[in-house]
């Protein structure tokens, strides 16, 4: 079976880099159902990466509707042990402006319908989610975008992502209660990415890829949606040299991690209590344990 130690999640544009050598196609099955689409497997700065279009190569899913749980239990069949997940974002504050980039390391939960555990069905673990990213490849993420010094790109290091349920946007009443909570940016997606990674034990960072202000500025009216377009295809090309000066860093320096051994003490049911169907779905995740 294809490997890859290393996997990104976002637009199907990001594997389109020059950069990307040995390419195949994997198309992989889960006991969570099909993931997104197939993965495209390739050789960057000397690691394997797989990335997965997030929304499908034609972006046919609804954030609704994303196989979360497919998508991450593929990553672990691949081997993966980093998840870079990039993501469009709106900025809920005036310092954060279209074509930055941010690296939160908070998350505040406004879904309704997203299933974010593989657990259950005979087996209950609880993990620990105070600190919902990876520092280690948090700062790897922020030291490369650093490093590469892209034109009209300002970094920012921390803050919180609101991860709504969509796909309507937000309303201005909803834009203002979440920039009173000191909220950084709002989107769809990553949260449930990161709490399956997490009980995966899969290290994970967002790059939070800012497109527009969100309803609440005031001067959100004048932007059109051709600007929002053309946010979109600057931010997904300075998106690739980010992830391949992260990937160069990650294989020079593999970080270690504490989503590596999360399930350790998570896992309260006895194993020889869980039922053997049960096992055998998360076998991906249980077989250093059992």
């Amino acid at each position: 079976m294809a490997q890859a130690k290393i996997g990104v999640i976002g637009g199907s544009g990001l594997y389109q880099m020059e950069a990307l050598q040995d390419v195949e196609e994997v198309t992989l099955e889960t006991p969570f159902g099909s993931p997104s689409d197939s993965f495209i497997i390739g050789t960057l700065e000397g690691t394997r990466v797989a990335f997965l279009a997030r929304h499908g190569r034609n972006h046919h899913l609804m954030p609704t509707e994303l196989p979360f749980r497919a998508n991450i239990h593929a990553m672990k069949q691949l081997g993966v042990e980093y998840i870079i997940s990039a993501s469009a974002v709106g900025s809920l504050q005036e310092q954060v402006k279209p074509l930055d980039m941010v690296i939160p390391d908070q998350f505040i939960d406004r879904t309704r319908n997203r299933v974010n555990t593989f657990f259950g069905d005979g087996i209950v673990a609880h993990i620990g989610f105070a600190d919902p990213v990876c520092e280690k490849l948090g700062d790897i993420l922020y030291n490369a975008i650093s490093e590469l010094n892209l034109e009209e790109v300002t970094p920012h290091r921390g803050g919180t992502y609101v991860c709504m349920e969509g796909p309507a946007f937000s309303t201005k009443a909803e834009s203002y209660l979440y920039r009173s909570w000191g909220s950084t940016v709002v989107g769809m997606t990553n949260l449930p990415e990161a709490k399956l990674a997490r009980e995966a034990e899969i290290a994970y960072g967002t790059l939070a890829l800012v497109t527009d202000y969100d309803c609440w500025h005031e001067d959100h009216d004048s932007v059109s949606v051709e600007m929002v377009i053309e946010y979109l295809k600057k931010n997904a090309v300075n998106a690739q040299k980010v992830i391949q000066e992260a990937v160069r860093q990650i294989n020079a320096n593999p970080p270690t991690s504490e989503a590596h051994s999360a399930l350790k003490y998570a896992i309260l049911t006895p194993l020889d209590k869980v039922p053997d169907t049960t096992k055998e779905k998360l076998k991906v995740f249980l077989e250093k344990y059992l």
